[in-house]
Formats: structure tokens, C-alpha cells, sequence
């Protein structure tokens, strides 16, 4: 340890760490005053202690930066807690109704994070998440506004899976073939409204809704028709992928330490990976550089001779692979096949995810992290409290409206903290 970082270290939390170690320890207090003490919760504090007091020790005043989207979080979850007490019942005393909404908070915490099989079904649900919410970010940074995630992750799901049954090869390289070809057939799809807009000025954002509505219609026709399962099951689905071109579930890999029923596989790991590699493109790379600056300042871009009109078809294939990538590990690691109607809104979520991650490839995995986990959770609270699972839809959109305006976070809380990086840089450009 340099002298510098030795005078930087040592425990003196900044203000924005005392708000997120009061947070955290609200959120592993909830659960265990709600519903009592047990081993896995004790442990979960603990760990979760220890590694705030350890990043409080080794960065003080650290977290400036993540101020303003955790304010927008809380204060997302503050108005939802106003919401659920209100529909907690007419005629429900108000200290009721308060405590109907502090159960339901436990109820998300312990259904997301602390039940048995609970986390690995939030790291499942969070997957296809942090993909997708990668795919928004690559275009936010380039100047983008990448809405057709969702059409690009259907597009994926169906490429890989003809891979996945169409083909039988050894195993390890048929389920990297089939990952191949799902970002083949998301870069296809996110190429052509990149390819409109470079060449004619047509704007991304119709272009891509457009292209999720054709994504849409033309995955339902194959999956009924030329993809159809003929052996006759009870559901409209294309045939399973081969065994050699699934992504392995720990349960099939542990079966004597995990549970039958536990769906957690190694898609999760690669899509950290994949975060990684984005974070290596974007800033350390000359590529990224050029994406990066034809986002923030295409003037400049153009003084400079880049080009442009290639960064933007660049772009939208990046984040156009990076969504049907999405799609396939989701039909390798969960569903072994693609049903009809195979519509998950990953897409649009992703939107919310990579506002939410400051649009940064590690900003967008806690924030993936956290958008599965409230729909994980989302059960419990419902069993629990009677009040319907779709509220958290409520608290996802009102995390989307906060993150998105951080003008009136700054408002609210009359904050004066620097601007950052995110907020001085449009998240898109007009037509042309």
C-alpha cells in the first residue's frame, strides 16, 4: 500500500456510506424482525456487515457517485410502501396498513434473497437481465436508444435454439455454437434499424419498436409452424435442444448438495463475463473509444474522422448480440426449448437496468441483481401480505422515473453533489 492510500484508508465513513450501511442493515433487519432468527439470515448479515465495514475502511468518502441512484431507489420504494398501504384493505387501521407494507417488504427481501432456493432463483431471473440491460447500456453510450432489446432477444432464443436441436455435435462446442448463433441473430436484427439510421436518418427508436412487433409475430409463427414439435405434446413448443448443447444447472452437476427443484446455472457466470468484456470494449479499447465519443459528442467524432455511420451499425449488432445472447442462455440453462408465446419483457426491463447502472457494465449487474429480485420476491409478498405481486411493476417503474429524471432526485433532496459522467451525456440524438 502506496503512502497515498494508506492516508486514504482507514475507517471514516463519507455520508454516502452511512446511508448505504443503513440501508443494507434495514434490508437484513426487515426479514428477521418480520419472521425471526434463523442460521441463514444471521450469516447473510454478517457477511454483509463485514464487507461494508471493509470498503468503508479501504475507501472513505467512497460511493459519491451512486448517490443519486440510490436515492432514487429508496425514494421508489418509500412512494411503493405509501401504495401498499393503501391497498392493504378499506377500512384497515393505519398502523395495520404500515405494517402490512413493512411485512411486505420483508416478504420481497426473504422470497428474493433468504428463502431456500430463493437467491439462485434471483440470479436466474437476473441473467437475461444484466445481457439485456448490457445491450441498452452499449447503446446509451453510443448515442443510442436501443428500445428493441426485447425483439433482439427473441431473435436469439430462436437461433439458438434451431442450433441446439437441429444439430448434434460434442458437447462443450455445441453449446458455444449455439451462444454464436443467438448473438448472430440478435446482431442481424439490431443491424438493420443501426444500418436505417446510419444511411437514411430514419430514428432508432421507431425502427427498433417496429422491429420488436415483426420479432414478435414472426417467432410465434415459427414456433407453430416449421419449428413445431410434432410428437405431439400438450404444448405449442419447438423440439428440446440435445443434452450437448445445454448450459449446465448446478443440480446437474452437484446433484447430491443442490436441490432437485433448484434451477441456478452457468449461464449467470458468463453473463458476468460478458459485463467484463463490455467494461474491456468500451475502456480499453480503441473501439470503444470511438463508440464512446460518437455517442457523447459526434461532432467531435467526425473532426476527429471517425466514422459515424459505422459506429452506429457497430453498435446496434454489439447490443444486439449481447440481447440474443440473452435469449439463448435462457433457453440453454432454463428452458431447454422455446414455448409459444415466448414473450418475457426482459427487453423492456433492461431499459430500467442499464438507466439504473449509470449505463457502466458493472453498474448494470447489481442493478440486474436487484430488478430480479424484486421479481422473484414479488411471490412471497403477495402469499403474505394479499396484496397483488404486480406492485413491485409499480416500484420497478417508479426506480425507472427517479433514475431517469435525476434533476428531481437532486430537487427532492436539494442535493448539490457534482453531475455525473452519465448526466452530461445525452442518452440519444435526434433524427439524421
Amino acid at each position: 500500500m502506496t503512502e497515498t492510500e494508506a492516508k486514504r484508508s482507514g475507517f471514516r465513513p463519507g455520508i454516502v456510506q452511512w446511508v448505504i450501511g443503513a440501508l443494507l442493515l434495514a434490508a437484513m433487519l426487515i426479514p428477521i424482525i418480520s419472521a425471526g432468527l434463523t442460521v441463514q439470515r444471521i450469516i447473510t448479515l454478517v457477511v454483509t456487515v463485514i464487507a461494508w465495514v471493509y470498503w468503508a475502511w479501504r475507501d472513505p468518502q467512497g460511493g459519491q457517485a451512486l448517490i443519486v441512484p440510490l436515492l432514487a431507489i429508496f425514494t421508489a420504494f418509500f412512494i411503493g410502501a405509501i401504495v401498499i398501504a393503501l391497498a392493504a384493505g378499506q377500512g384497515t387501521p393505519l398502523l395495520e396498513r404500515i405494517a402490512t407494507a413493512a411485512r411486505g417488504y420483508a416478504a420481497l427481501i426473504d422470497g428474493a434473497f433468504l428463502k431456500p432456493q430463493a437467491l439462485s432463483e434471483t440470479l436466474v431471473s437476473a441473467t437475461p437481465l444484466i445481457l439485456t440491460g448490457l445491450s441498452v447500456a452499449v447503446g446509451f453510450r453510443a448515442g443510442l436508444f436501443n428500445i428493441g432489446a426485447e425483439g433482439q432477444y427473441l431473435m436469439g432464443a430462436v437461433f439458438g435454439v434451431f442450433i441446439g436441436y437441429a444439430l448434434k455435435l460434442p458437447p462443450v462446442l455445441h453449446s458455444i455454437v449455439a451462444m454464436i448463433a443467438g448473438m448472430m441473430g440478435g446482431a442481424i436484427w439490431g443491424a438493420i434499424p443501426g444500418i436505417l439510421k446510419a444511411r437514411l436518418g430514419a430514428h432508432e427508436v421507431i425502427n427498433t419498436i417496429m422491429m420488436n412487433f415483426i420479432a414478435i409475430q414472426l417467432t410465434d409463427w415459427l414456433v407453430n409452424n416449421p419449428m413445431k414439435d410434432l410428437g405431439g405434446p400438450s404444448v405449442i413448443r419447438t423440439p428440446f435442444i440435445y443434452d450437448s448443447a445445454r448450459i449446465p444447472q448446478l443440480r446437474e452437476l452437484f446433484p447430491s448438495f443442490i436441490a432437485p427443484s433448484d434451477r441456478f446455472h452457468l449461464g449467470f457466470f458468463i453473463a458476468i463475463l460478458v459485463a467484463i468484456f463490455i467494461w474491456w470494449l468500451l475502456w480499453k479499447t480503441t473501439v470503444g473509444f470511438e463508440l464512446r465519443t460518437s455517442g457523447s459528442n459526434p461532432d467531435a467524432a467526425k473532426y476527429a474522422g471517425i466514422n459515424s455511420g459505422w459506429n452506429t451499425i457497430l453498435a446496434m449488432m454489439i447490443a444486439g448480440a449481447l440481447a440474443g445472447l440473452a435469449g439463448t442462455i435462457e433457453v440453454q440453462g432454463v428452458n431447454r426449448a422455446l414455448p409459444a408465446f415466448f414473450q418475457s419483457g426482459y427487453g423492456f426491463d433492461a431499459i430500467a437496468v442499464a438507466l439504473l447502472g449509470q449505463n457502466h457494465p458493472f453498474g448494470v449487474i447489481p442493478a440486474g441483481i436487484l430488478f430480479g429480485a424484486l421479481s422473484t420476491g414479488s411471490n412471497v409478498l403477495q402469499i403474505r401480505t394479499g396484496v397483488s405481486r404486480h406492485m413491485v411493476s409499480i416500484i420497478q417503474a417508479l426506480i425507472l422515473l427517479f433514475v431517469a429524471a435525476p434533476a428531481m432526485v437532486r430537487w427532492l433532496y436539494r442535493l448539490k453533489v457534482e453531475k455525473s459522467e452519465v448526466e452530461e451525456v445525452p442518452l440519444t440524438r435526434g433524427w439524421g
